[in-house]
């Protein structure tokens, strides 16, 4: 059963190795925001934003021409139809969902491995939506360096490996979504945004006002993925009680120790 109080956690090496990495990450977000080497990853995180509103299209019955990711960190999702007060928020949210995802399913081996395959797939669709040279590029590339370390991790047994790829991606687009959002939507209000696109739509609410709702939709996908995750973690470390005593009458559980 899984331990939602969290009890006991933060004593095994996993989780303290997990944790460590999370700020690490965010750290390394941070700091190298403005850097050449984020930029990839900058990037693929425009292609999520731009994926969150091409999927509402599709799920609000709309359809997708093209997806495009430019150079200078913007994006667009060229759609037809769909249900716009849907679409036009998903791209913010989206990122900040998926970004919980990928950290909440890196608490488990399958769990990253099946964030991994989703993130392959999106991928793969984007390829098929008339994309731009520089999104071509880019879902290549992530997509050959995302399944090389899912063969590192299963084909030589190379575990958690995949696990610290996806917790990266999750911490990464996550906070880079946050930063966004202040930039774009808080400190400021900048015209044609999702904020401010939102403010035509609804009047009463100011784009600011618009800007603290996504800004507090991202913080709270990071706090619920990386509990999430713990619990996973936390569950992984614990052992049947009569595996341990040789009592296979008994179905109790405890906490794995070292």
């Amino acid at each position: 059963m899984p331990n939602w109080k969290l009890e006991g956690c933060c004593g095994e090496v996993e989780e303290i190795i997990f944790l460590s990495l999370y700020a690490v990450y965010s750290l390394l977000t941070m700091f190298t925001m403005e850097k050449s080497v984020a930029k990839p990853m900058k990037l693929i995180s425009v292609f999520i934003h731009e994926m969150g509103h091409a999927s509402a299209a599709w799920m609000t019955g709309g359809q997708v021409d093209k997806i495009e990711v430019y150079e200078n960190e913007g994006g667009v999702a060229h759609f037809r139809g769909g249900i716009r007060p849907c679409v036009i928020p998903a791209g913010y949210v989206g990122v900040s969902f998926w970004a919980g995802i990928f950290v909440a399913l890196s608490g488990s081996r399958v769990g990253a491995t099946v964030s991994a395959s989703i993130f392959l797939l999106a991928l793969l669709i984007c390829l098929t939506r008339s994309p731009n040279k520089l999104l071509v590029g880019l879902c290549i590339g992530f997509m050959s360096i995302t399944l090389l370390f899912l063969l590192l991790d299963w084909l030589l047994d190379l575990d958690p490996m995949i696990q610290y790829v996806t917790l990266f991606y999750g911490v990464f687009i996550g906070w880079y979504g946050i930063m966004d959002i202040w930039d774009d939507t808080i400190s400021r209000t900048v015209e044609g945004s999702d904020a401010d696109a939102c403010f035509k739509m609804w009047p009463c609410c100011m784009p600011r006002c618009v800007g603290l709702q996504f800004a507090f939709c991202a913080i709270a996908f990071q706090a619920v993925g990386l509990y999430i995750a713990l619990v996973s973690l936390l569950n992984d470390n614990v052992i049947p009680l009569y595996q341990q005593n040789g009592n296979t009458n008994n179905n109790r559980f405890l906490v794995q120790t070292q």
